[in-house]
């Protein structure tokens, strides 16, 4: 029998490649720069492919890749490989989550004294043969204050050794607790809008969704501090880089520093290139002998388990778990991903607790993986796709969202219930599902009974249960040509509070819900897509 074949096809430490060689077990080869055509003509043989950031697993790799059970990622990002290609042939995808943590907050560290005290300008300066004092006269860190946008492990590090060197560190992170927030010994701040004005420094560490796509723009540039500085060693689309570039000439923002653009490599003609009060490094956050050593050990005993054990570590795109029990709760984890993302959409922000109680015949099945897609689905709103059942966890406890189980042996309603509750500062919410035969539904949300299908737009609202109500949404829905797929009514008693939850076939605009709500009755509407 034929040895698995791995490709390295990125660098890693020699010591990840030992590790992948030892005992002679896999056939390992390592091409690196391999350009795209190369990649295609060989990536048939193999079966793992390790890489980094610089090959990208595509699509058409993928399709390629008529052997490949496995693709590791040395570092945590897998935005250069398409998970969704993977899962649907059937290919493993993992990564190496926390291994780069210390190394990129240091980074973010340095870069933040630099733009302090003009570091590199001046060593330039020195090395030109110039000796020029006046001119890069710089700030102390002491008593300033720090704005630290996203408080996940990188931000979290960065307010530790913010706070030693005496700093008043401010957190905006509209996931983290109010509870993790005084633990960490940070003052937690509700909007962007109100904690940029107050910041000396500001250093980001969100994920790049849609939600935070330019965060820092023209409009919040201008509501800084004049003479603030910024770094960003998080990704690149976070903060506009036109406005930070006009910001930067007209001295509004004082000095900035960048690891990560939205083009990378950052090309000649960038006029980031040319700006002397900023400071680029060449996406180097996880650059550091320790950091790529420890990744590359780490993806290279992932590849060896998989390929020669079947245990799966790590994985992005599926629950670490057995076939058998796999067959048993596989409903289970899609139901319960619709479960967590409706949830997300429907909750405030800033959640304390996540209870998800199962009762019923679920209970009979080992429900951890159930559990862990739960909450994946319900906090990738915070943290975007990097957030996986293997990582859940820790980033729940980085922002302070305490998760309970509860169990009950049998449900009156119902066979067998999956029912979360988020609990935050402004009180709860809740959504329950069920299966019908085979089919799954959602038959609670807030603690009234519906019946919804969990797929496509639902739409969500709350009114005095009074004659009128229900037509008068149908009448406005379908003026506006939105099709009804599916109506569920509920309510406390006669004359009090009802809910309804419609499936409908295409999204409404806020202008319609503005109408919708205009006369009163309507107090509340949510628009939800699964």
């Amino acid at each position: 029998m034929s040895k698995p074949k791995v490709l390295v096809a990125d660098p890693i430490a020699q010591k990840g490649i030992d590790e992948l060689a030892n005992g002679g077990s896999l056939d390992v080869t390592v091409k690196i720069g391999l350009k795209p055509d190369e990649l295609l003509a060989i990536i048939g043989e193999f079966n793992a492919l390790v890489v980094r950031s610089e090959t990208k697993a595509n699509a058409k790799v993928i399709e390629a890749a008529t052997n490949l059970k496995v693709i590791g990622r040395a570092g945590v990002g897998v935005d250069n490989v398409d998970v969704d290609a993977a899962t649907k042939r059937g290919i493993i995808v993992m990564n190496t989550p926390g291994g780069n943590t210390i190394s990129t907050a240091e980074h973010a560290f340095s870069l933040m004294v630099s733009t302090a005290r003009n570091i590199p300008q001046a060593d330039a300066s020195v090395k030109s043969g110039k000796w020029d004092r006046k001119t890069f006269v710089g700030v102390e860190l002491y008593n300033k204050t720090l704005a630290i946008l996203g408080m996940g492990r990188i931000g979290t590090e960065i307010a530790r050794r913010a706070i030693a060197f005496g700093m008043r560190v401010l957190a905006y992170d509209p996931y983290l607790s109010a509870s993790r927030a005084r633990s960490l010994q940070v003052e937690l701040v509700e909007s962007l809008d109100l904690i940029i004005p107050q910041a000396d420094f500001i250093t980001l560490h969100m994920p790049l969704t849609a939600e935070t796509k330019y965060m820092l723009n023209a409009e919040r540039l201008a509501k800084t501090k004049k003479g603030v500085r910024i770094v960003n060693c998080a990704r690149g689309g976070l903060i506009d880089e036109a406005a930070l570039v006009e910001a930067l000439k007209s001295k509004q923002v004082a000095a900035a520093a960048l690891d990560v653009f939205e083009a990378e490599p950052l090309p000649a003609e960038s006029p980031l290139r040319g700006l002397p009060n900023l400071i680029l490094t060449p996406h180097l956050g996880a650059s550091t002998a320790e950091a790529q050593e420890g990744v590359g050990i780490e993806v290279a005993e992932q590849i060896r388990a998989a390929l020669l054990s079947g245990e799966i570590r790590n994985a992005v795109n599926m629950p670490s778990i057995d076939a058998k029990t796999l067959a048993v709760v596989g409903p289970h984890i899609a139901l319960g991903e619709k479960l967590g993302h409706f949830l997300s959409q429907i909750a405030a922000k800033r959640v304390e607790s996540l209870n998800i109680n199962y009762s019923g015949k679920i209970n009979e099945a080992d429900t951890t993986p159930v559990t862990r897609s739960i909450l994946a689905s319900f906090l990738r709103a915070a943290g975007g796709p990097e957030v996986n059942v293997v990582n859940c966890l820790s980033f729940a406890e980085n922002l302070g969202i305490k998760l309970t189980e509860s169990r009950e042996s049998s449900q009156s309603d119902f066979a067998e219930l999956i029912e979360l509750t988020a609990t935050g500062e402004n009180g709860w919410v809740s959504v329950a599902g069920t299966f019908f035969g085979t089919t799954p539904r959602i038959v609670k949300v807030n603690g009234r009974h519906v019946e919804a299908k969990p797929e496509g737009v639902l739409f969500l609202f709350e009114n005095r249960d009074r004659p009128g109500v229900v037509g008068h949404v149908g009448t406005l829905l379908g003026k506006h040509k939105v099709n009804i797929a599916g109506m569920s009514l509920s309510r406390n008693e006669e004359g009090g509070e009802a809910l309804t939850l419609l499936n409908l076939d295409s999204v409404p605009s806020e202008a319609i819900i503005k109408e919708l709500t205009a006369g009163g009755d309507i107090h509340s509407v949510q628009v939800v897509q699964l």
